[in-house]
Parts: C-alpha cells; sequence; structure tokens
C-alpha cells in the first residue's frame, strides 16, 4: 500500500520516476482514443494535478464513471509534465473509485451564480473559488493568533451565552431551556425565568469586548477572537446573523497608539495573505476581481488617514456642492452610510482612513468622551469596497461618567454590575477594537457578499447545513 501524498505536495516534488498515490476528487476528464486527462484536486492546494490515462489499461465502464465531482485513488507513476502549467504530472497505473458523481451533480462545471451556489452550501466548498477562499479564510486566522503572539497578547475566551447586551441595541438571540409553549408567567404578566437553566434572561453573545475589558484590566492585553449573533433582520451583502469577531483590549493605551495597533494589526493580516496565499489570491485576482492583488498590495504600502468625522462631514459637504450625489443626506451628527465611508476611501483619500471623533449619540455608551462633551474617542477603519472594517475606542474608566452616560440613555444594567466594578476597583484608561473577522476575509478574497466568505451563512429565515 503506497502511503497518499497530498496534491500540494505531488506539485513540489521533482523526484520523476517515483510511484506515488494521490485521492481527491475529478474537476474535469477529458476522454479520447488514445488518451484521458483527469485533473484531480484534494483541496490541499489551488492547482490540479493531471493524472495521463491510456484507456487501452482500463474497464471502459470504469473510465465512464470518473465524471465531475468523483472521487478516486489513482496511483502512478510522477513524472515530467509535457503540457504548459503544470511541472509535473502521473501517468496512471492504477484507479480505485470511491464515490461516483451523477449528471444531477449541482456543481457540475459550469458557470454557476453564487446566489444558487449558496443552495448547496454543503457541496460548493469543493468548487475552486469556495476552496481558495476557505483556504485564505484558514490563513487569515493563523495570521490573527500569530500577530497577537507575537505581541504578548493572550487569547481570552469569552463567554458565548450571556445576559449582557454590549451594543445595547437588543437584537439577540434568547437562550433558553423553557417550554415554549408553556411559558410561565409571574403575577405580572411578564414572563418568568425562575425554573429556566439559568434563572434568568439569557442570550447569545454580540461581542465579546465587555468581558474582554476584564481581562485587559488584568492581563495587560487580551484578545478574544469567537462566533457573535445577531438577531438584525438585514438582508443585505454585509450583514450575517452569526459571524467571527477579533477583539483586541488593551491597558493604558490612548486613542493615538489605539490607532497604531489598528494600523499595524490589520496591515500584518494583508502581508501575511500576500506572502501565503500567492496561488488562491492569483486565481481569485483572474476570476472574481482583478484588481485584488493591487489593492491588496496598496493597503500594505500606504499609510493610513487619520480623519476626524467633523473634518469627513465637511469632505463629503463640499462633494455635494460639487456635484456629487449621494443616496443618504450629510449632516453633521448622523451615522456615516457606506457610501460616504467608501466616497472617503475610494475617491477623495483613495488609501485606507482611520476616522476619530465621533459624536456621542451615535456611539456606544462605554466610549470615552473628549472634552467638548459632544464626541468620543471612537475610531472606525475604513476600507476600500468594505467600508467599516474595524470599529474600536478609548473606553470611559471614570465611573461617575459611566454611570452618567447609562443613566442619559436609560440602559438597564442590573446585570452588569460585574462590568461597572472595574471602574470602582483600580480602574485604569484601556481601549480596543473589533474586526469583523468575515469582512477581513470579503477583503482579502475580493468577493461581493459576505455570505460567500463564511462555510454556513446564517441569515434571516436561512439555518440549513
Amino acid at each position: 500500500m503506497i502511503k497518499r501524498t497530498k496534491v500540494v505536495e505531488v506539485l513540489r516534488r521533482t523526484d520523476f520516476g517515483s510511484i506515488v498515490n494521490v485521492r481527491g476528487w475529478v474537476r474535469t476528464h477529458r476522454s479520447s482514443k488514445a488518451v484521458d486527462f483527469i485533473a484531480l484536486n484534494d483541496g490541499s492546494t489551488i492547482k490540479n494535478v493531471q493524472v495521463v490515462v491510456n484507456p487501452a489499461n482500463f474497464d471502459e465502464s470504469l473510465l465512464k464513471q470518473l465524471t465531475t465531482g468523483s472521487c478516486i485513488s489513482v496511483v502512478g507513476e510522477l513524472v515530467e509534465s509535457q503540457g504548459q502549467g503544470q511541472t509535473s504530472e502521473i501517468q496512471c497505473q492504477s484507479i480505485e473509485l470511491y464515490g461516483t458523481c451523477g449528471s444531477d451533480y449541482p456543481m457540475q462545471k459550469k458557470g454557476q451564480s453564487f446566489e444558487y451556489m449558496r443552495q448547496y452550501a454543503h457541496l460548493r466548498l469543493r468548487t475552486n473559488t469556495f476552496g481558495a477562499v476557505m483556504r485564505i479564510r484558514h490563513n487569515m486566522a493563523i495570521a490573527i493568533h500569530q500577530y497577537f503572539h507575537d505581541h504578548g497578547f493572550f487569547y481570552f475566551h469569552t463567554p458565548i451565552i450571556t445576559a449582557s447586551d454590549c451594543e445595547g441595541a437588543g437584537e439577540m438571540f434568547q437562550v433558553t431551556t423553557q417550554n415554549l409553549y408553556d411559558l410561565k408567567k409571574g403575577e405580572d404578566g411578564k414572563i418568568s425565568y425562575a425554573d429556566d437553566f439559568f434563572g434568568k434572561m439569557t442570550s447569545l453573545t454580540v461581542s465579546g469586548q465587555l468581558e474582554g475589558e476584564l481581562g485587559a484590566t488584568s492581563l495587560g492585553q487580551i484578545y478574544t477572537f469567537g462566533p457573535t449573533f445577531r438577531a438584525e433582520n438585514s438582508n443585505t451583502p454585509r450583514h450575517l446573523a452569526e459571524f467571527w469577531m477579533v477583539e483586541p483590549e488593551v491597558a493604558f493605551i490612548d486613542l493615538p497608539e489605539l490607532m497604531d495597533l489598528e494600523e499595524d494589526f490589520i496591515k500584518y493580516c494583508v502581508r501575511w495573505a500576500l506572502d501565503n496565499c500567492k496561488d488562491d489570491l492569483e486565481f481569485l485576482n483572474k476570476m472574481i476581481d482583478k484588481t485584488l492583488i493591487d489593492r491588496l498590495q496598496g493597503v500594505v504600502k500606504e499609510s493610513f488617514v487619520r480623519l476626524p468625522y467633523t473634518e469627513g462631514i465637511k469632505i463629503l459637504e463640499e462633494a455635494v456642492a460639487k456635484g456629487h450625489q449621494f443616496e443618504f443626506p450629510i449632516e453633521w451628527g448622523m451615522d456615516l452610510a457606506s457610501e460616504h465611508e467608501r466616497f472617503l476611501v475610494e475617491q477623495h483619500f483613495k488609501r485606507p482612513v482611520i476616522m476619530t471623533d465621533y459624536p456621542k449619540d451615535i456611539k456606544a455608551f462605554y466610549m470615552k468622551m473628549n472634552d467638548d462633551g459632544k464626541t468620543v474617542q471612537g475610531t472606525d477603519v475604513l476600507f476600500p469596497q468594505i467600508g467599516e472594517i474595524i470599529g474600536g475606542s478609548v473606553r470611559e474608566e471614570n465611573y461617575d461618567k459611566l454611570m452618567g452616560e447609562i443613566e442619559r440613555r436609560d440602559i438597564p444594567m442590573k446585570d452588569m454590575w460585574w462590568y461597572l466594578d472595574t471602574r470602582r476597583y483600580g480602574t485604569c484608561p484601556h481601549g480596543g477594537f473589533g474586526l469583523g473577522f468575515e469582512r477581513l476575509i470579503l477583503f482579502v478574497t475580493g468577493m461581493q457578499n459576505i455570505r460567500d466568505v463564511i462555510p454556513f451563512p446564517r441569515t434571516p429565515k436561512s439555518a440549513d447545513f
């Protein structure tokens, strides 16, 4: 029994004459009387290995079953390729058929739309495009862990089930063991959680930030990297109900240092992709977005613009005055739409922008107030084609100021006494940010819809697979 060799390793080898065993799925099978060519892929690389078959040596019925999608094991001699595009190929000696794939296979080799392929999320992963996206997704996860490890951060696991609402938006998925068809209610008519598993209302987390702050005020600098959930009824190319967040929190950091961290971190991730995902990026650059690699290289080379919100609004107002038309109006105090963010990045500055000092009323309660009493030390990193990719801030460490903002916004804090304790006992300046992992993958791959950069997307009315 010859040990299996992955396709990515076979394509690197030059010990021609060796006998190798490769196993994978047929991408294409071209037949003729004299010779058959099978393109075989096992997911280890975007590239296929070519298997050259002499049909005279094999049963015709076997060869007819080797259609797109079928799974086979091939033993043969590694030889130098005669064709262009590959250095080596395999002269087939034997074939074992693991699984056939009929004409009803949904991922036939033809141009299906991404929308069509979302119906078959369990099978679309076998295509070239989604194989490339998932390998890049893996590499981005490795890059994130490597960056923070090298910079002295501790990987901190925050709870997925929580009784707190970090964003205060209330769009959370509830977690319960109660019988939903026979909910117990108290004398006031409200649902009683006395017999529920946790004895209180709990939900899936929208963010690990608040618990992450606890870690930062003990370990100095931590990062979380895990799934988060938002029950927001948004059917847009930028929203998922289940997605992954990367959230570092750092003690003793100020606003300029926070922006430096954001820029350095995201440049590291993009550089990692350019260095470690060359074949997949070249494929996506050819098939999805012909400006992809240039855009990635531009992000690494260019310094990010540091832009106060008020100045950004002036730039947008001047653009309108000169005739530029936006779908949404521009005025100080509003939350910028994606079209505004992309205008600043793609047309005005032509490089990434870190926008700062937002009006307090459009940002979260925990952001540190500036001396003007109107703006907070929030930071949004804006990227071409994406808009906001990172959102962060210096956190308000003063107990009285934080409580004043909580009361002003009428935020229920009865289950968050532990968060307020960080301001009562040994409070310290600190800050951090959140990176939507899928938005990073969108940018790095050039894909247009966030549902196509996560294996099994969760969206309104869609939780299959």
